[in-house]
């Protein structure tokens, strides 16, 4: 089994499954504003299917300076979360914990 790792930052925490580094992300990170926006997110993949699911991939280079890999590798991350993770799960989990 593989372990996931948060990828906010500096943190090194690590996880067995997807559903518990994104619930990491929601409750101990700071939110993100959206550059486009103005948005306030959670920070790591609520943030990267914000950008990706709300605003054009021309509006996300622009509002951060990324380039062509910059915006691969975040898309990359976003399909293999949501191929991987029960975000239903996940949601619930937040809404209980009452951190959406």
């Amino acid at each position: 089994m593989s372990l996931w790792k948060c990828g906010i930052g500096g943190c090194a925490e690590r996880f067995e499954d997807i559903e518990s580094a994104i619930i990491h992300q929601t409750v101990d990170h700071d939110r993100h504003e959206c550059a486009v926006c103005g948005s306030v997110v959670p920070d790591g993949y609520f943030a990267i299917r914000h950008a990706f699911e709300e605003h054009s991939r021309a509006e996300y280079v622009r509002a951060y300076d990324a380039d062509s890999t910059a915006v691969r590798v975040r898309e990359d991350v976003k399909s293999e979360i949501e191929d991987e993770a029960d975000l239903r799960t996940v949601v619930e989990e937040l809404k209980r914990r009452d951190a959406l």
